[in-house]
């Protein structure tokens, strides 16, 4: 069973830096939560790093900007690191290759950073002539489902296409409300057979460089074992620590809020619960606790 904390700070002397996930953990996509940036800029002045480590596609850049609209302090966070960024090098690697796109087509931020830093902007083509696809969501974000998608996933399995997962998310929490996000469609496409390339948690990718960032915000290498991971999702922050031999916290109103406290709106996590819970997905996090705060 993991330890039942009300606060970071019962077990915050035991790390050196903090790789926290965003949105369920920081912000819930409509405001920031205030404890949690108290409790990550308290870290900060012990001495913690802090890398914010989060499944958006869009480059860290933009992440940081919405962070700053949504209110959440600069001063909570050394460096932010996305799936957008791991994303943004495996497009460069496959430069020349045209790709079909699944996603809001007013969101380009990812393809500008390609531009920039290749030199030119990646090809689009139908499913009948790419050469991969690439998913970064939903076309519509608040009113499609995975199933909508199954008629071109079958065209696409029909020409054996590479899929590039630029979220790996089943679901995120959007103002109290799930919606779903990439991973659902690529996990779909699994199903079919599909080869699903993923670009963020729980892979190692985005990992290598949010370490790489915390050793340059401590002006030296980082021990593994003072790492702690905090994240709101089991498949892809706990899993995802838990291959990088990280320990972790579980955030439980997050994404698994009904399992763990009930629908009452401020119910408190049910002990039982959370142990056939942790069983049942066969991790065990370090720790839980129900809203990061110091």
């Amino acid at each position: 069973m993991p330890r039942l904390i009300a606060g970071l700070s019962e077990i915050a002397d035991g790390y050196d830096v903090i790789l926290s996930d965003v949105w369920g953990v920081v912000h819930n996509g409509a405001s920031a939560f205030a404890g949690a940036a108290d409790a990550l800029g308290r870290f900060r002045a012990r001495g913690g790093a802090v890398i914010l480590i989060t499944n958006s596609p869009a480059p860290s850049r933009i992440v940081t900007a919405q962070l700053n609209e949504l209110g959440f302090p600069s001063s909570a966070y050394d460096a932010v690191v996305s799936s957008g960024d791991v994303t943004v090098s495996l497009l460069i690697e496959r430069s020349g290759q045209s790709l079909f796109h699944i996603g809001a087509p007013q969101e380009t931020g990812l393809f500008e950073e390609v531009a920039a830093r290749d030199g030119h902007a990646p090809r689009f083509a139908p499913i009948a002539s790419a050469d991969f696809v690439l998913c970064t969501g939903f076309i519509d974000f608040f009113s499609e489902t995975p199933e909508d998608y199954d008629e071109r996933l079958k065209l696409i399995f029909a020409r054996k296409l590479d899929f590039l997962c630029a979220n790996p998310d089943l679901v995120v929490e959007v103002d109290g409300a799930l919606s779903y996000c990439a991973g659902a469609i690529a996990e779909r496409y699994e199903r079919l057979g599909g080869n699903v390339i993923q670009a963020g948690k729980p892979f190692a990718p985005i990992y290598d460089r949010a370490l790489t960032l915390a050793g340059a915000a401590r002006g030296g290498a980082v021990e593994r074992a003072r790492v702690l991971a905090i994240g709101d999702a089991m498949r892809t922050d706990i899993r995802g620590a838990a291959k990088q031999g990280f320990d972790s916290v579980l955030v439980t109103s997050g994404i698994h809020r009904d399992a763990l406290h009930g629908a009452a709106e401020h119910a408190a996590i049910h002990a039982a619960a959370l142990q056939q819970f942790v069983l049942d997905f066969g991790l065990r996090p370090s720790a839980a606790i129900a809203q990061l705060v110091w």
